[in-house]
């Protein structure tokens, strides 16, 4: 038996015995004629604060920025067992290569973001190159825009901030266990309170997976644990540590390229194009530690001191399906469907990024004027390593007819460090309510970015000097934030942001080698509205600019000319009656490239960005049988271009997701059974329109069901 098998079913066998043990007790206990328990979980639909526009919990209503936030109960009621899955509920949230197997990469606002910087637990940075697990979260928060003041580094369209959970006041036993229709089986515990001495907590989060993807053979494994630990040293000191380890093993299935370089393949969507007798799943580790000080020294005074250390491997292999030979396109799969099928080998590959930060925050009068004030300074250093890779033409096959061929020989090479960075940062904010009204947030971070980079070797196979960065970077940020009502406010804001230049891609001229640092600017307005304590409302409108990354017709990646991204943004979350609650999200969105000379660029869209994005979802309590409720999914995305040029588009699509659950008592436990149909219609489309490595296409989950029991005991 695997080992998420097994731990999937000694979960399942911990609940059977402390159920039927509960339930052997309420038998000798009740009366006879005892009538059976029903119980109705009422959960607020919205959360009311965040963390991630700010250094530390905000209310929404009053942050100068577009964030969304899902709980660990709304993640639990909605089956949302990924980031991938959390998307379906944030139309500014959008695939960016997330390929079924592989890292999961999104875009914000029509900007892919960073797999270094753009990912944060707690606010710290991690390595966005594998799942994330979800096990261990209370919260996860999107910032839409730029955080130059908040991050300092991240791509310009946001950040996605994990909030661990933290220990329990009170005794937590929740165990899950789902099932899907092709196989994948999940198991997950969570366990929190305190110890006998009060002043110590605990929090502990198991899982294990045996995963069965809607793409045939793109099967493996996961496993993953944590541990999050309180220590009140005093009334004032509070010292909180956690560490977790994921362990993750998937056959990746890659994308499509268009026939001919120039129209849209027909294709089933579950077909694997990695399917070779030689085919290997990528292999994934990944562990954090954490420790975070908070100390209070008054009622309006307090210090923290936190870090993160991140660590990150991965062994990739991958029957690589790139182009067709017979008719020399690089890229683009032969007319009658044949590709060229390559053997990819990396192995070793680490990332092991180490965040700190120290704040200070406090409020304080001057006259009639009050201050919220923050400074603090951060550190961030990360080492990148890995090996020059194998990648060597194996065969040919056909997306309708698939051909098994022999792997190339040889494997990729020894590993060492490539690239390393160092950025040390201060920064201050200062929240001054000018009258009862009006707010101004005014702040800066200064960055000194410094990145050593390899080159390459000479002639005589000795190593050449490393390119060296050592750069400083002012990022202003400011704001006014207008109470029109104590439940309605308005914000217009100013903001620079910061991103490391991107890497150029596989087979450019200047491969592996990142561009120097950009910094983006942004201009955001905005309102919210609380329009009854469980439900509120919000519209944005934002304008983006940044210098444009491309491959030149010369095969070298740059930086030349400017990308601009404009929006709207709309959301509404609730409870909107007693019986229905909602949540709609839509994102319309205009894009533009300029200033680059060339005419297949200038004027065009951005390649993987619909025009207008929405999803709406609503959960309706049926009063005619207590505890059941029924709920529908709807996202629709506008089509996509697929290239720079905008030759070839994809199609719009719509989804339906339906879902069901029904909360009782089971033996006396509280328990909850889910179930829910993904894409109802069994629609094609295609999902994610990368234009990264030549440009891929990769198509969407077809119908599938999937059903769950939540045990709280």
């Amino acid at each position: 038996m695997s080992t998420p098998n097994l731990a999937v079913s000694a979960i399942a066998l911990a609940v059977l015995q402390m159920t039927s043990g509960v339930a052997h007790a309420a038998d000798e206990a009740a009366p006879e004629q005892a009538m059976p328990e029903v119980v109705v979980n009422g959960v607020k639909f919205r959360a009311t604060s965040a963390s991630v526009a700010g250094f530390g919990n905000a209310p929404l209503l009053d942050t100068p920025a577009s964030v969304s936030v899902l709980t660990a109960q709304q993640m639990l009621d909605l089956q949302i067992r990924s980031t991938t899955d959390a998307a379906r509920y944030d139309a500014s949230l959008s695939d960016a290569y997330n390929a079924v197997g592989y890292a999961e990469q999104f875009s914000i606002r029509g900007f892919k973001l960073d797999n270094a910087s753009s990912y944060r637990k707690d606010g710290m940075a991690i390595a966005g190159d594998t799942q994330i697990p979800l096990e261990n979260k209370e919260r996860l928060e999107v910032l839409k825009g730029l955080s130059g003041l908040q991050a300092g580094v991240a791509a310009p369209g946001g950040i996605v901030n994990y909030v661990t959970k933290r220990p329990t006041d009170t005794p937590l036993r929740t165990v899950v266990l789902e099932a899907r229709e092709r196989g994948t089986l999940y198991g997950a515990l969570d366990l929190g309170g305190r110890f006998d001495n009060t002043d110590f907590g605990y929090r502990v989060n198991v899982a294990g997976e045996r995963l069965r993807s809607y793409i045939k053979g793109a099967d493996g494994n996961r496993k993953f644990v944590s541990a999050a630990f309180d220590w009140r040293l005093s009334p004032q000191a509070l010292l909180q540590v956690d560490a977790d380890y994921q362990r993750k093993s998937q056959i990746t299935a890659p994308g499509y390229q268009l026939l001919n370089n120039a129209t849209l393949p027909n294709v089933p969507a579950d077909q694997l194009l990695n399917d070779q007798p030689w085919s290997r799943p990528v292999e994934t580790t990944s562990s954090n530690v954490g420790a975070r000080f908070s100390y209070q020294f008054s009622p309006d005074w307090n210090a923290t001191l936190s870090a993160n250390q991140h660590h990150f491997k991965r062994d990739d292999y991958t029957a690589f399906p790139y182009g067709c030979g017979a008719q020399d396109l690089a890229p683009g799969f032969c007319g009658n469907g044949d590709y060229d099928v390559y053997n990819y080998i990396s192995l070793g590959e680490k990332k092991s990024p180490l965040t700190a930060q120290a704040l200070l925050q406090g409020r304080f009068a001057t006259a009639a004027i009050t201050h919220a004030f923050t400074a603090g300074a951060s550190f961030f250093k990360n080492s990148e390593k890995w090996g020059d890779y194998l990648y060597d033409y194996s065969g040919t096959s056909n997306i309708y007819h698939p051909v098994m061929v022999a792997p190339a020989p040889g494997s990729s090479q020894p590993v060492s460090e490539r690239r390393r960075d160092n950025e040390r940062a201060l920064f201050a904010q200062d929240i001054v309510s000018l009258n009862e009204q009006l707010k101004l947030h005014a702040g800066a971070r200064y960055v000194q970015l410094k990145r050593d980079e390899y080159v390459g070797v000479d002639q005589n196979n000795v190593v050449l000097p490393y390119a060296h960065t050592d750069t400083g970077f002012w990022l202003p940020n400011v704001a006014l934030v207008y109470a029109v009502r104590p439940n309605v406010s308005t914000y217009v804001s100013y903001a620079q942001g910061l991103e490391h230049g991107g890497v150029a891609p596989m087979g450019t001229n200047n491969e592996h080698r990142a561009l120097a640092p950009g910094k983006s600017k942004q201009v955001e307005v905005g309102i919210k509205a609380d329009i009854r304590p469980d439900l509120s409302a919000s519209v944005s409108l934002f304008q983006i600019r940044k210098g444009l990354e491309y491959t030149d017709a010369a095969n070298d990646f740059v930086r030349n000319g400017e990308a601009q991204n404009r929006g709207l943004e709309l959301g509404l979350a609730g409870q909107a009656t007693r019986d229905l609650l909602v949540g709609f999200s839509a994102t319309a969105l205009n894009t533009r490239q300029s200033g680059t000379g060339s005419p297949e660029l200038d004027g065009k869209r951005v390649t993987d960005v619909a025009a207008f994005k929405s999803s709406v979802y609503a959960d309706y309590a049926v009063q005619a049988v207590a505890g059941l409720k029924v709920g529908a999914n709807w996202i629709y995305s506008g089509k996509k271009a697929f290239d720079a040029a905008n030759t070839v588009f994809v199609p719009k699509y719509h989804v339906v997701n339906l879902s069901a659950s029904y909360a009782t008592r089971v033996g006396g436990i509280n328990t909850t059974f889910r179930a829910n149909i993904d894409n109802a219609f069994d629609k094609f489309y295609w999902r994610d329109v990368t234009p990264d490595l030549g440009g891929y296409l990769m198509p969407g989950a077809p119908r599938t069901a999937r059903i769950s029991a939540t045990f709280d005991l």
